[in-house]
């Protein structure tokens, strides 16, 4: 059975931002697909995968609040990074193409969305990922002392 601990305020809110941001790309993504009609390439469905399960997995440690649910969390977060990583060298064109997984389909450089000139659905997952990961890290740093 996992140790429960009284959580100091500023730890719940720091797993509680953590949720609100997969909550945040979930709904995101969600709507791209589904109100816009964008199509989800292959690296798109592997991102979700990693995102969608943070929602439900961080809304369980935070009600009450259980310091195991980082081990849970952290890997799918580390996992999701490191393919929206990949995702973006790829939208970007430093991976050649000969190596992109989107041969058939909906291609994973095709550009969909871009806001400010820069923002695009592969950099908007890799940031959520990256704040997602790194409250993770910093949390779980907390809560080993």
């Amino acid at each position: 059975m996992p140790r429960l601990e009284q959580p100091s305020n500023s730890n719940w809110t720091i797993l509680f931002i953590c949720w609100l941001i997969a909550s945040i790309s979930t709904l995101g993504a969600l709507f791209f697909s589904e109100i816009a009609k964008f199509p989800p390439c292959v690296l798109c469905w592997y991102q979700r995968i990693s995102m969608f399960p943070l929602v439900i997995i961080i809304l369980a440690g935070l009600f009450p609040f259980d310091k195991s649910v980082v081990k849970y969390a952290l890997p799918l977060a580390l996992a999701g990074w490191l393919i929206a990583i990949y995702h973006n060298l790829l939208y970007s064109g430093i991976i050649p193409e000969n190596l992109q997984p989107c041969s058939k389909g909906v291609s994973c450089t095709e550009v969909n969305l871009e806001l400010f000139g820069f923002l695009t659905i592969p950099m908007l997952s890799l940031i959520s990922f990256s704040v997602i990961a790194s409250l993770l890290v910093i949390l779980k740093r907390r809560l080993s002392k």
